[in-house]
């Protein structure tokens, strides 16, 4: 209730949860709400700027641009989300892993995540992408792997603390095992801070996603993705903006609203912010 609370009182944070669930119905509808078919080429409309009848204009190929973004946010929501869960769960379980276990395993983990971390995502992505190949499938793995150590770092540190409190000392006394102190007692008590982390990290999925697929490491053409339509219109830039402008607005509207609900939930959970609220 405290968090409802607090959710209330600050503002802007609904704004970011408008936004979201506007472009989440926008994904789900996009059959309905596309006016064109966005694989549909008209060769005699191509490079037509927005009129009445395509609301965005067309692209080199006659395609509808509004259509292809309305489609294009399916795939950046769905790389986005997949790859934070991925990474989220996997980066979260290593951590608490080597949180528990500490020792030589805790000294390898966290040595391996500091060297993670100190490639920038982009770079990082890119090479692993690179290495597997373009594709949707391989975007969602290269993302998730560039995002699991920041998941792992923030999961070790309260469980190093968690570990030795007296509730999980009680378990061990009555034979619990490991991996139910760690699943039933530590990861509930922690939980909070990897959602907030992952709501914050999605919007830099989706960054990430959108560099990938506009240097041709993501989603092969001809399906629309924000980052394709992007580089397909960069070579036109000053005679055809509107085929870079437009994409690069639903990237900026959606990291914004998504770093906005992750802030919001960050003072919402965080007792030291949310008290600082209510005063």
């Amino acid at each position: 209730m405290a968090i409802l609370a607090t959710l209330r009182r600050n503002k802007l944070s609904w704004l970011g949860i408008a936004l979201i669930v506007l472009i989440v119905a926008v994904a789900v509808a996009a059959p309905l709400l596309a006016p064109y078919d966005p694989l549909k080429q008209n060769i005699i409309h191509r490079l037509e700027p927005p009129s009445a009848q395509f609301l965005l204009g067309t692209d080199t190929y006659g395609r509808d641009v509004l259509s292809r973004m309305i489609y294009g946010t399916r795939i950046s929501l769905l790389v986005g989300f997949v790859a934070v869960v991925v990474a989220m769960c996997v980066g979260s379980a290593i951590g608490i892993l080597a949180g528990y276990i500490g020792g030589l395993f805790d000294q390898i983990v966290i040595g391996v995540v500091d060297v993670m971390l100190a490639f920038p995502t982009l770079l990082l992505g890119l090479l692993i992408a690179a290495m597997l190949g373009a594709s949707l499938e391989n975007l969602i793995i290269a993302i998730a792997i560039t995002e699991m150590a920041p998941f792992a770092r923030v999961a070790r540190a309260p469980t190093i603390s968690l570990k030795e409190r007296e509730f999980v000392t009680a378990g061990r006394a009555l034979g619990f095992s490991p991996l139910r102190i760690m699943g039933v007692h530590i990861l509930p008590n922690m939980a909070s801070d990897v959602v907030v982390l992952g709501s914050l990290w999605m919007a830099s999925a989706i960054r990430t996603e959108a560099s990938l697929s506009f240097i041709g490491l993501g989603v092969q053409p001809p399906t629309a993705t924000w980052g394709g339509m992007i580089r397909e219109g960069f070579e036109n830039i000053l005679t055809a903006w509107w085929l870079a402008i437009f994409p690069s607005l639903a990237i900026l509207v959606t990291v914004l609203a998504l770093n906005i609900l992750g802030d919001a939930l960050r003072d919402a959970i965080d007792p030291k912010l949310r008290s600082e609220n209510a005063a």
